[in-house]
């Protein structure tokens, strides 16, 4: 599934976005899926959440199976935060969202074309972020050089 959000939003209503999707990670911190992952999958629920992000954002999702529900929200949950770090803090024209499922493990990749800079070891979220997907004996990495680009790679073990 390739999927590119190409619409620009007007300030008003990428507020009102920005507005969906805090609620909406809260629901996922209090363990409440979106309806479009429980229904539908990893695959649409990421491009919904590119399909609202005032930045551009390219889906790549090549799953050969729905993954546990467990395993669905934890990478839905990165790849929803990410997203929103790259429209807070990166400066960035564009982005690109992976995911694959290789020998047994989800990998997810996103990366965008911002300023850089980003510190794991700084703030609550990126922390979150990496135990979040530690918290499943996954493992998220994050190359942020200044000037950029930005590349956040987890790498999720699923039961087969």
């Amino acid at each position: 599934m390739l999927f590119r959000s190409q619409r620009p939003l007007g300030l008003d209503e990428a507020h009102a976005e920005a507005k969906r999707a805090l609620v909406e990670l809260r629901d996922l911190a209090r363990g409440l899926h979106p309806a479009v992952l429980t229904d539908r999958g990893l695959g649409p629920a990421l491009s919904a959440v590119a399909a609202r992000s005032p930045v551009p954002v390219e889906v790549d999702v090549r799953l050969t199976r729905r993954l546990d529900p467990a395993i669905e929200g934890i990478a839905y949950f990165v790849v929803s935060e990410a997203l929103t770090k790259v429209v807070k803090h990166s400066g960035a024209g564009r982005a690109q969202v992976t995911a694959r499922l290789v020998d047994g493990r989800l990998h997810l990749r996103v990366v965008d074309d911002g300023t850089g800079g980003a510190d794991p070891t700084r703030g609550s979220g990126l922390v979150g972020l990496r135990q979040r997907v530690a918290s499943v004996d996954g493992d998220l990495t994050i190359e942020s050089p200044l000037g950029g680009p930005t590349v956040l790679e987890a790498v999720i073990p699923c039961a087969l």
